[in-house]
């Protein structure tokens, strides 16, 4: 179990350092195996008429000490346990001024060089209270980066099933004791299926599909993706939409990779991926692999970020010696990761379809904000159903319920939004027929089929 460690509380510092990016649009983790266990192309033409852009951030904060009071011990998940072990740096970022706020800390996998972020959004309620959105790990220096908020925390939400957030809930609550929890309806992990209170989550309520008796309706509705088993278990996430700002919070069904690493990982994690190790050895279409001191420069910090990308996307990516056409390729545009793809939502598409349509339907949202990678998005709901183009080749013409001309639209984004480079895709490919083949996940639907 993870656990918090108290120790100094430091002061915070407030840095202006916008980021944004642009690139051509086309239809995490964002993706990761995660789900199944616990739990650029250069600008052209037609990026003149449609693109995403990451919204700036009006102001970052941190807190700085000797320790930072990021000292936060866990050790815990399955197959790998989620780092960093020790010490977790937290960073605040105004998303919609005086309204929502996005707090992130660096998440490893086990104790590969692997890193990417993790995210939990913070909206400022009517009533002056705190709704937090998927928790992070409650260091002192998240804990007092809440509190420099000035209103109390009322409702903490766990939006998944999945492990990397709700390892975190339970710790989180007991900073903040007069919270109410919630948590997303069929909770289950692998391979011990453990009740909520193994995880220190106490007297939670289940969050219901378009429930308008939650204590946040009027401002915050709700829609639930509950499937049926993708082969271990079901995959449930539960999308919100804040009506003020108009703002589509998801957990792992989308994602913007973007093309600098976020801010929360660190320079050795990124210098640690840049090395020429046994991954990129086996993974370097046969080219020889040079040995050579690596040196901390941006260069191969960004190529450390790339390669870290690459593999939480697909795996075993085809060429990691030189994984910058294939991010390139991955990189600014809105996309569900190829692995949540692959491994659960082509296997149940008719439920995440009908999940999909009815978000775009009710919900007239203008950004988006994911668990992970870069956060918020500028995107409208033409964006979003561009990302799942896909679910109409699985499904068949008789479930497109869109006009035609809406559907050409959407078609002509969600084709690069939906491709992935075949050598890229090998591996996933190749686990996914392994995994058919034991039992752990489902077939892949086929709309030909049907």
């Amino acid at each position: 179990m993870a656990a918090a460690v108290a120790g100094f509380s430091p002061k915070s510092t407030h840095l202006h350092n916008p980021i944004s990016f642009n690139g051509p649009h086309s239809s995490f983790l964002g993706g990761s195996l995660k789900s199944l266990c616990f739990q650029s192309k250069p600008r052209n033409k037609s990026s003149d008429f449609i693109s995403l852009v990451v919204a700036s951030a009006s102001s970052r904060s941190s807190t700085n000490s000797s320790d930072g009071g990021r000292f936060y011990l866990n050790f815990t998940g399955f197959p790998f346990p989620l780092g960093p072990f020790l010490n977790r740096r937290t960073f605040r970022t105004e998303a919609v001024k005086d309204c929502i706020w996005l707090f992130e800390q660096e998440q490893a996998l086990g104790f590969s060089s692997v890193s990417t972020n993790n995210r939990m959004t913070v909206i400022k309620l009517k009533s002056g209270g705190l709704w937090v959105h998927a928790p992070i790990a409650p260091t002192k220096e998240c804990i007092q980066l809440v509190k420099e908020l000035g209103a109390p925390v009322e409702y903490i939400i766990l939006p998944t099933f999945a492990y990397e957030h709700k390892i975190f809930v339970g710790p989180f609550s007991r900073k903040f004791p007069r919270a109410q929890i919630w948590v997303a309806p069929r909770q289950w992990s692998w391979p011990l299926n453990l009740p909520l209170e193994f995880f220190g989550i106490f007297r939670a309520k289940t969050l219901k599909d378009e429930d308008m008796m939650t204590p946040w309706a009027d401002e915050i509705e709700q829609k639930v993706l509950s499937s049926l088993e993708v082969g271990i278990g079901p995959y449930v996430e539960v999308a919100f939409y804040h009506k003020h700002s108009r703002t589509l919070l998801i957990t792992d069904a989308v994602i913007f990779v973007p093309r600098r690493p976020p801010d929360c990982i660190s320079k050795e994690s990124l210098l640690a991926s840049a090395k020429n190790g046994l991954a990129v050895k086996l993974l370097s279409k046969g080219k020889e692999v040079p040995e050579e001191p690596v040196v901390d420069n941006k260069m191969n910090r960004q190529k450390g970020w790339e390669r870290m990308v690459l593999q939480i996307l697909f795996l075993g990516p085809s060429n990691l010696l030189e994984p910058n056409a294939t991010f390139a390729q991955m990189s600014q545009k809105l996309i569900v990761s190829p692995i949540v793809k692959t491994l659960v939502f082509s296997k149940v598409p008719e439920k995440v379809r009908d999940w999909i349509d009815r978000i775009t339907r009710d919900w007239r949202f203008k950004r988006i904000i994911p668990a992970h990678f870069s956060a918020p998005i500028n995107a409208s709901r033409s964006d979003f159903l561009a990302a799942f183009a896909f679910l109409d080749d699985l499904l068949g013409e008789r479930y497109v319920t869109r006009p035609s001309l809406s559907l050409l639209f959407t078609s002509l984004m969600g084709k690069a939004a939906s491709y992935f480079p075949p050598d890229d895709m090998r591996t996933l490919s190749s686990l996914d027929e392994f995994l058919v083949s034991v039992g752990v996940v489902k077939k892949t639907v086929s709309g030909q089929k049907r």
